[in-house]
């Protein structure tokens, strides 16, 4: 069997220990991606951006600011304003993302803005009915629609539910042209589907296991019997969604969905069109894997979002858990960028949002704020103001902030009279039993401690169940000493940042739960509790009200200086512009992706020519595919691997063809190769080319007659320790390496363990031994390959040269030389002393007598003749004076171009020509293959 990626190999060598990796992905040689021009990184791309985005500003600004009359005709001096760039290049570089259309003309992006498609569970509107077609639209006001309104330099259109049923084609026509002139676009649902898909499964199921609560625990048969309902609803409510944004998209257009509402919305719209630019992005946490795993549709979930091009979250331990649940879910590859699987890329990012901080800042200016602030003082003057502003909700940790206040008033008495505690709890889901239970529960808490340490006069904590408007709210954050953010588990929670924003003159103190997602940003500024922990809370808060004026102002500017360049704005640019950057990476990432096999043009070249070679890996390509994780027995069957019955005959009847040569390559044992494939007329080369023969003959071994295998015992003792340390690992002894397997264990403890077994082997058993020490799948390669060639020609007896090679397996990137070697012109990096002199489109060929001498002499079984030879999967090297030439086997090949197809299976970066999308693929040609002998 072949060597994984999450194996670790050792096998003898003459060179001195060397370890090889495997996560390099060079360019497809076939599609010539090393010609490419050379294209700027990342970061390259990014900063460019962002200067334009200031350029944009900066322009829409100075416009603003003119007469009407004036904008018409303004047009800035690029070369000698201080404000703009006077770099066209730099203009059309930047916006190249956005101003190519499919079919790469390029548009003007100074006389056409991209458009924006924001797709959300509900439309920033609240709609109001009167009569069978009139409707009244009030304008909502939130962090997401001040966020976009906020972004001058797209065309935002947004599309979403209403918040209604509209049962009536008269209701949602009139309502379609009512929300038009809003640039609002809706999707209409009916009440069945709101109430399984909304309050089912949206609120009943996702919103309690993201912010860690679980799954509901009453009724728990009726409940799970209702999960596959609810996920249904949950699947046609977002359909119902992707077939409105389908109708409204324009080619060029970014989908940007959001929340967990719309987790399966990009997969429903890459499904209609894989060009289509789509973000997703969650305002809520994302657990950890542990548990999200208790999601019965969790799989799902996360392949949907995964069709996205780009995926958001509000801190890195949010995208973190998101690709760890990938990785241990799914058992997909996670990489700094993202999540690949099988070569598409979706790029995973936090992007904290941010607030109107402007908004806030002028709004202190305002007569009526002012106003409400002199109220404030005056009623509480003598008084330090602490402040908690929150949804009267489970996560929001309003109980554990009241009892934590009790606590402190229990320890500092004198504090009685002289602190205030204003709690704005604002109702939310009324109607259901938990949340009027948490009502009932606060409104007891807050009596008792009223009671115990309230007066005639005044009261420790005022508690109001209703929301406060903007001006009211900006004048209690301006007069408010201590704000206390004591959440359970909160997405980002910018109340946090609100109050900072009006604190530029108090510069009051920020008491900052560590599970809210503002805690990775205000951190430093705030100070952080832990809001289970009542004491520790009730010591900040102590600390808070004695606070020293200098360090106040300290924490106060740090925090400030955020909130002001981290706005709202600011996120929503930042997240569109990464996704038109990741857009143009994915689309070089393409040029790297071999098409598909043309398996008719294969077929028709096959039986068009006479002396036929064909190259077949072993595991994943004649073999089932396995579960990478590890369910179904895949670990047993991938450690006794087995030919698909559906492959015998087509292969049988390729194998008695005279004029066709079947090779199969494997790093799997010979008694593996031996159960397979011994009824065939084949070549088998086992463990990555150590062992070379035809299935009517013996083996012939490549290794050196003295080698020395003193190391196996000692390298053996240590691969034992780590199997019994690490659960689900295994290692197996073949005759010329010893493998250890950690494929099926846990994700990150295999890779410790890994790790910490190759620092055993290198400064231990193997610390002078002549051994490679090899991480990933090797096969044979390169001069190798080479020398197969010349033994299979030689026992053949070939008279004429091999005119046709078809080469498919599932190989790892080491191993992917196999299909340079064929290719008509050779690699580059082989010297120009050892490339021989042929055309380019065709190698030279050598018959009859001399090359069949060549060949007795120098084939592999050579070994017999005493010459010593060091096999390490990736070089052939003789170590005898009579040197060999590189290129002998290349000597019985007379090649065309056209003739000769290397294919890929289940890997879409690869150096082959073409790829194959499974095994069962696979199938299709050699049953094609075979049906045309």
């Amino acid at each position: 069997m072949s060597i994984s990626s999450q194996e670790i190999c050792i096998l003898p060598n003459k060179n001195n220990l060397a370890l090889l990796q495997t996560n390099g992905m060079p360019g497809n040689l076939y599609n010539n991606c090393s010609n490419l021009p050379a294209t700027p990184t990342r970061l390259e791309r990014l900063l460019r951006e962002r200067e334009l985005r200031k350029y944009s500003k900066c322009l829409n600004d100075c416009e603003a600011e003119l007469p009407s009359s004036t904008q018409d005709c303004f047009s800035p001096d690029l070369e000698t304003s201080t404000c703009w760039f006077n770099d066209e290049e730099l203009l059309e570089t930047v916006s190249a993302s956005r101003s190519l259309n499919d079919d790469g003309e390029r548009l003007d992006f100074r006389t056409s803005k991209q458009r924006l498609l924001v797709v959300a569970n509900r439309l920033p509107v609240s709609a109001v009915r009167h009569g069978e077609d009139s409707w009244q639209l009030e304008m909502s006001v939130g962090g997401l629609v001040t966020a976009l309104l906020g972004v001058k330099e797209f065309d935002t259109r947004w599309i979403g539910w209403a918040g209604v049923n509209v049962p009536d084609e008269i209701g949602q026509k009139a309502l379609a042209k009512a929300l038009d002139e809003k640039r609002c676009i809706p999707v209409f649902l009916d009440e069945e589907v709101v109430h399984q898909y909304y309050n089912g499964y949206c609120n009943n199921i996702l919103w309690p296991l993201f912010h860690y609560i679980g799954l509901p625990q009453e009724d728990r048969l009726a409940t799970t019997r209702s999960f596959q309902s609810q996920f249904d609803a949950y699947k046609k409510a977002n359909q119902l969604f992707a077939d409105v944004v389908n109708e409204h998209y324009e080619e060029g257009d970014v989908v940007w969905c959001h929340d967990y509402h719309l987790m399966f919305l990009p997969k429903c719209l890459k499904e209609r069109n894989s060009k289509m630019k789509v973000g997703w992005f969650l305002h809520t946490p994302f657990p950890s894997s542990e548990i999200h795993r208790m999601l019965p549709s969790r799989l799902e979930l996360l392949r949907s979002v995964l069709a996205a091009d780009l995926v958001g979250f509000h801190t890195y331990d949010y995208a973190r858990h998101f690709v760890s649940a990938c990785t241990r879910i799914l058992g997909l590859e996670g990489t700094p960028e993202g999540v690949e699987d099988q070569g598409k890329l979706t790029r995973i990012a936090a992007f904290p949002v941010g607030i109107d901080s402007e908004r806030f800042i002028k709004a202190l200016e305002l007569p009526e704020v002012q106003d409400h602030m002199k109220v404030l003082k005056q009623r509480f003057a003598g008084r330090k103001v602490m402040l908690g502003v929150d949804r009267l909700d489970m996560i929001k940790g309003i109980p554990q902030k009241i009892l934590a206040f009790e606590k402190f008033l229990e320890e500092n008495p004198n504090w009685c009279n002289k602190v205030v505690l204003l709690q704005i709890a604002v109702p939310t889901r009324t109607d259901v039993p938990e949340y009027q239970k948490l009502t009932s529960q606060v409104h007891e808490i807050v009596g008792r401690i009223n009671g115990r340490f309230g007066s005639l006069t005044a009261v420790p904590i005022h508690h109001l169940d209703r929301s406060l408007d903007f001006h009211e709210l900006c004048a209690l954050y301006a007069v408010t000493d201590v704000a206390l953010v004591t959440s359970l588990r909160d997405g980002m929670n910018l109340v946090s940042y609100e109050y900072v924003a009006c604190q530029e003159s108090k510069k009051g103190v920020l008491i900052l739960s560590e599970f809210a997602g503002a805690a990775q940003s205000l951190g430093a500024g705030a100070i952080l509790v832990n809001p289970w922990n009542v004491t520790e809370v009730a010591s900040s808060i102590g600390y808070a009200l004695n606070m020293p004026a200098d360090e106040r102002e300290k924490r106060h500017h740090h925090n400030f200086k955020h909130v002001i360049s981290h706005t709202a704005q600011e996120w929503a640019a930042t997240f569109v512009s990464e996704l038109n950057v990741t857009i143009v990476e994915a689309q070089l990432r393409t040029r790297q992706i071999p098409p598909p096999l043309p398996i008719e043009v294969a077929v028709d070249r096959y039986s068009c020519l006479n002396n036929r070679l064909l190259i077949l890996g072993f595991n994943a390509t004649l073999t089932e595919p396995v579960d990478t994780l590890g369910r179904k027995d895949s670990q047993i069957n991938e450690w006794e691997p087995k030919l698909r019955p559906d492959l015998r005959e087509p292969l049988r009847k390729l194998c008695d063809d005279p004029k066709t040569t079947v090779l199969v390559l494997s790093g799997s044992a010979r008694n593996v190769l031996d159960d397979n494939f011994s009824d065939y007329n084949l070549w088998l080369a086992a463990e990555n080319g150590m062992f070379l023969r035809v299935t009517t003959g013996d083996w012939m071994t490549t290794m050196p007659e003295n080698l020395s295998m003193e190391w196996v015992d000692s390298v053996k003792n240590v691969f034992e320790y780590f199997t019994d340390r690490t659960p689900r690992s295994q290692f197996e002894v073949r005759e010329t390496s010893l493998i250890w397997n950690y494929k099926y264990s846990d994700v990150e403890f295999g890779r410790l363990q890994a790790r910490d077994l190759l620092q055993h082997l290198w400064t231990g058993p193997i610390s002078n031994a002549s051994l490679d020490v090899v991480q990933g799948r090797r096969s044979v390669e390169g001069a190798a390959i080479d020398r197969i060639l010349g033994e299979i020609v030689h026992n053949k007896g070939m008279k004429e040269p091999i005119d046709y090679v078809l080469c498919i397996g599932h190989f790892l990137t080491k191993d992917e030389d196999i299909y340079t070697f064929f290719e008509p012109e050779l690699p580059s990096e082989v010297p120009a002393s050892v490339r021989p002199q042929v055309p380019t489109q065709v190698r030279t060929s050598i018959v009859g007598s001399r090359a069949a001498l060549l060949m007795k002499q120098n084939s592999m079984s050579a070994v017999e003749q005493n010459k010593s030879y060091a096999i390490d999967g990736d070089t052939l090297h003789s170590m005898v004076t009579d040197r060999i030439s590189l290129q002998e086997g290349s000597s019985v090949l007379d090649l065309q171009a056209n003739d000769y197809f290397s294919c890929s299976v289940a890997r879409k970066r690869s150096n082959s020509r073409y790829r194959l999308q499974s095994s069962d693929e696979v199938v299709t040609l050699l049953r094609e293959l075979a049906d045309h002998r």
